[in-house]
């Protein structure tokens, strides 16, 4: 499909020919037609394959042209780097469109952002901090708003801003389209869509997105945390083809507890990236792991999504995702410009499952590989391994029966008086034929002077 088979107008074709763009991305072929229909959209598409512009060319498409002052889309982004990059997108497309772009971000003066606000707009791009100010300012009216996007939605939530767009959507119009873009889906990505959207439409490129043929992939299944410790240390010390490799964990807290224990067995070679660590520090252990100073990265999948590294020979899934389109991009990590690379995915008896789904996503089975029988299975659990203990009897804790019941006494007459509300006032009035006030003291001292 080319660009000139979707329903664009003129002047967006033409400022696609400008910028030499005639067949679009899978992400942008596929959310044309449902951006276009209204719906609440959620796509799930790696970073760098033209989100922007999967969710502008319909809205830009058809929004029509208005002298209104208050914006009519709004795009919400977790970093002022992203709005800057937004509005230049949006720029670009709208190049022979009459159509008013902002950009809003903390971090400037926001006198001038109100000034810049106050001169009207069609499309406002902001971080969420500062669109709440503005809002809460009065100069920013968001009435109008006939679609919300939320691009970079796992970033946003990651980093803690779940509670700036409950605060946001409280003060949209119920009535618009919300338009969600994540590369990765999480179980908050998720319970945001639960909570606030009806329905939305599921748009997932991942499969297409992630070039499998070049990527040898294998599995292990493996019982506990500190036997896949046992496992993976076993494949790392072959440094000859272990010799660049990045490894998955699921969330921060197990980054940092393999990293401490692969740190003592492989010293100065290893680095870690999760979003509690200083921007500095990640930025440090990506360059390090870049110019092959540490052969071994451990990342969370937020962390990791923008990575564009040559060379990577090995991705290890040290725990097996629960959604199968993050496994589609962690893989994607190794196996680039034609080259050939591996994937190892190790699985406990919980996760089987989350490996059922992954194989129906890509219509294949992982090849199952025996376990070194040298390598020591551990006994020992983790706390998030451990079984809930369920207490059979303890005489100390009181039965349901033994609960204590309802006061047998009789409330006292003062204490069962009922809050009347207005209508105590007006009985008050009734007896003592004057309200019980000191009376009107403008209407006293105009009495006295008489």
């Amino acid at each position: 499909m080319r660009f000139s088979d979707l329903n664009l107008s003129t002047p967006l074709l033409n400022a696609l020919d400008d910028l030499g763009f005639t067949i679009p991305t899978p992400i942008q072929e596929q959310a044309f037609n449902p951006v276009a229909s209204g719906k609440d959209i959620v796509g799930i598409a790696q970073t760098g394959t033209g989100k922007t512009f999967a969710y502008m060319l319909p809205i830009l498409r058809h929004m029509q042209f208005s002298k209104q002052d208050n914006p009519r889309v709004l795009v919400l982004v977790p970093t002022r780097e992203l709005v800057i990059q937004v509005v230049e997108e949006i720029e670009k497309l709208s190049k022979y469109i009459n159509t008013r772009v902002l950009g809003v971000y903390g971090g400037t003066n926001i006198n001038t952002q109100k000034q810049a606000v106050g001169e009207g707009l069609d499309i406002l791009v902001s971080t969420p901090g500062r669109l709440y100010d503005l809002a809460m300012s009065r100069v920013l009216q968001l009435k109008s708003i006939q679609k919300l996007v939320i691009d970079e939605v796992d970033v946003m939530l990651d980093l803690g801003f779940r509670h700036q767009l409950i605060n946001i959507f409280d003060i949209l119009p119920k009535q618009r389209q919300n338009i969600l873009f994540s590369a990765t889906m999480t179980h908050d990505v998720d319970a945001l869509l639960n909570d606030f959207f009806k329905a939305p439409k599921r748009i997932s490129i991942a499969v297409s997105g992630t070039p499998v043929d070049h990527i040898n992939q294998t599995r292990y299944n493996v019982p506990n945390f500190y036997t896949k410790v046992n496992l993976i240390t076993h494949l790392l010390e072959d440094s000859e083809i272990f010799n660049k490799v990045l490894i998955f964990v699921a969330y921060k807290r197990m980054a940092d507890r393999l990293f401490e224990n692969l740190d003592k067995i492989f010293p100065n070679e290893i680095g870690v990236i999760h979003s509690n660590k200083t921007q500095n520090y990640r930025f440090q252990s990506i360059e390090a792991f870049e110019s092959g100073e540490y052969r071994i990265l451990i990342a969370t999948d937020i962390m990791a999504r923008g990575l564009d590294i040559d060379h990577i020979t090995h991705v290890i899934n040290f725990d097996t995702p629960e959604f199968p389109e993050n496994y589609m991009h962690r893989i994607g990590r190794t196996g680039r410009a034609e080259r050939q690379g591996a994937s190892i995915l190790f699985s406990s008896d919980k996760e089987q499952e989350s490996l059922g789904q992954i194989e129906a996503l890509m219509k294949m089975n992982i090849p199952l590989l025996e376990f070194p029988s040298f390598v020591e299975v551990s006994s020992e659990l983790i706390e998030e391994e451990r079984p809930e203990l369920k207490e059979h009897y303890n005489p100390l804790k009181h039965k349901e029966e033994d609960s204590p019941g309802p006061a047998f006494h009789e409330k006292k007459s003062k204490n069962s008086k009922e809050n009347q509300g207005g209508k105590y006032r007006r009985e008050v009035a009734k007896k003592y034929k004057k309200p019980k006030t000191r009376g009107d003291k403008n209407f006293n001292r105009r009495h006295k002077r008489k």
